[in-house]
């Protein structure tokens, strides 16, 4: 699987398990994904990889195809629901200040590294995916973000997520 993807366009997706692997695959993976671009590969002793992936597009897997030994779908892109210029700009300056507001205290140089990734990803949907690969490690939750098409609400959850963060809930 892995070497058909790294001799053809190097992307490969990802579905979460909701419980061990059986046929058929739809009842046991979530519908919701991730196409992820191989960025490094690095084979094992064992025969295992280890993978980096950057995130590409959230993808739904539509058709699990018995073409291949190994699991295989047709997916459909997911694209977000758009905003208007001015939502954009006040939903990305919304989550900028809770995840500055998170950081009050920590090293100067995190905060600058942390300040420096979201003045790159100004749009608000890759800028919630990228606060989110960094300060969401619950995989529920990062499912529920996957899943959710509104960039708002999507910034809602994780506004939550970090204020559960800042006060030790989590």
């Amino acid at each position: 699987m892995l070497d058909e993807a790294l001799e053809g366009d190097c992307l490969f997706c990802v579905g979460r398990l909701t419980r061990k692997e059986s046929l058929p695959l739809e009842d046991c993976t979530n519908e919701i994904g991730t196409a992820g671009l191989i960025r490094a590969s690095r084979e094992q002793s064992d025969g295992h990889s280890d993978l980096i992936l950057h995130g590409v597009s959230r993808v739904r897997f539509a058709e699990w195809l018995p073409d291949k030994p190994y699991p295989f779908a047709r997916i459909e892109p997911i694209s977000s629901l758009p905003l208007r210029a001015e939502e954009a700009t006040r939903e990305a300056q919304r989550l900028r200040e809770a995840v500055e507001s998170i950081l009050l205290g920590f090293p100067d140089e995190l905060v600058l590294q942390v300040q420096a990734m979201l003045e790159h990803a100004t749009d608000p949907s890759i800028m919630s995916d990228a606060v989110a690969q960094q300060f969401v490690h619950d995989s529920d939750l990062r499912q529920e973000l996957l899943e959710e098409p509104d960039i708002s609400r999507r910034i809602d959850v994780i506004i939550t997520h970090l204020h559960s963060l800042r006060r030790g809930e989590i």
